[in-house]
């Protein structure tokens, strides 16, 4: 579906180095036709899928802990977060990458996943689209060590924790990434655990 009160004027690429940030000038079409032109940036990362891994019978889940430096920039005084497993999609679909993802970076090969919902996570300023995923494990799932790809520079620290636990850190801050919260109140609003 096409919007016909949006006209793209133009875009212009102001950083291309990690991913794609865009200045966006359009116009549009408003109330009683009045027209406007706006500019805005966009920073186009491509789209992405998380999971929750959960277990019924330990009443557990498994996060992850990773540095991210935007959040250190803004104050996370370590920069450490503690975030359901994720990924960027290449070209293949999310639930593909999510398969992909969660060995990589947990070391567990699940045998099936729920997708849940999608969302946009910062829609005032990034494109992406996310997947969000469910799926239970075991320890007889483990494959390894899981950590991410070292030729990636992934250096990930996988967590099992009691889910009232993480339902715990949520509240006390420790847990403070959008989609883990997100997923953490999924599983607790449909009896996941």
């Amino acid at each position: 579906m096409i919007n016909s009160n949006i006209k793209i004027l133009s875009a212009e690429v102001l950083s291309n180095n990690w991913y794609t940030l865009k200045k966006v000038t359009y116009e549009s079409s408003g109330r009683g036709g009045t027209v406007t032109i706006q500019s805005r940036e966009a920073y186009d990362r491509g789209n992405g899928a998380t999971i929750l891994l959960y277990n019924r019978e330990n009443k557990s889940v498994i996060l992850t802990r990773q540095f991210r430096m935007p959040t250190y920039i803004n104050g996370n005084p370590d920069g450490y977060l503690i975030e359901t497993c994720a990924g960027l999609l290449d070209q293949d679909n999310a639930e593909e990458c999510i398969r992909r993802e969660t060995e990589e970076e947990t070391g567990y090969k699940i045998s099936s996943v729920k997708k849940v919902f999608e969302a946009y996570m910062s829609p005032g300023s990034v494109t992406e689209l996310v997947y969000f995923f469910v799926a239970e494990y075991s320890k007889e799932m483990k494959t390894g060590e899981g950590g991410g790809i070292e030729e990636e520079q992934e250096h990930i620290e996988v967590l099992e924790i009691p889910f009232d636990e993480a339902l715990a850190m949520m509240n006390t801050g420790e847990i403070k990434d959008g989609k883990t919260i997100i997923l953490l109140q999924y599983a607790l609003l449909n009896n996941l655990l």
